[in-house]
């Protein structure tokens, strides 16, 4: 059993992961701004802004790993790569492993092509795709000991995506897996089963993934 802090853990994705990692027999800790509606007894829950020095120190507290599911959105776009570089400060001296989910668009669409982000994004999602990539540049700086692995979703990843998970995942590099549409699909609990196969292993340490529903 490991100690996993969900930061960011009453979201779509950090519910997931909570989720997963409570039905696998690990000791999490949620961190959020405030208690969701129904508060699970097995979780320690940390509630305030994960950019207070006194509450990150309490969420990572006897934590093994740390899983940073804040969105990007809104306001918070500029949290996203602040927190993932305090993440990393900490790291360093506590040795704790950073999972962290970002967005579609740091990935490429070929092997050596730009990433998404360097081309054109929509002004929409502009924000939110710079936060993400952002975050990740922080871990490609994070000195050599410092053990992360960065997350991308598929194209269309959100709790307004209509369907269902699969209960299975494809696991790829930062090239961007597409149908033949040019598009791709995953759902939250699908992206759970990544993440925690992922701190369960121990793989993968300082890459850049991309996850998408289906065997």
């Amino acid at each position: 059993m490991s100690s996993i802090t969900v930061i960011g853990g009453n979201g779509y994705t950090g519910a997931a992961v909570v989720a997963e990692a409570l039905r696998r027999g690990h000791a999490v800790t949620v961190v959020s701004r405030s208690l969701p509606d129904a508060p699970l007894a097995s979780v320690r829950y940390v509630t305030g802004s994960a950019l207070e020095p006194e509450v990150l120190d309490s969420a990572l507290s006897g934590a093994d790993v740390v899983v940073a599911a804040t969105s990007s959105r809104g306001g918070e776009a500029q949290a996203a790569p602040v927190l993932a570089g305090l993440l990393v400060e900490r790291a360093a001296h506590t040795g704790v492993r950073l999972l962290v989910v970002g967005g579609f668009s740091s990935l490429r669409p070929a092997a050596g092509a730009p990433r998404f982000i360097e081309g054109e994004v929509a002004e929409a999602i502009r924000a939110e795709a710079e936060a993400g990539h952002a975050s990740l540049e922080a871990l490609l700086a994070a000195p050599q000991g410092v053990n992360w692995t960065f997350f991308s979703p598929a194209s269309q990843y959100g709790s307004w995506i209509p369907g269902e998970a699969s209960g299975s995942y494809r696991l790829g590099g930062e090239v961007a897996m597409l149908d033949t549409e040019g598009s791709s699909v995953l759902y939250a609990p699908d992206l759970a089963l990544a993440i925690l196969d992922i701190a369960e292993s121990g793989e993968h340490a300082r890459e850049h993934v991309s996850v998408v529903s289906g065997g």
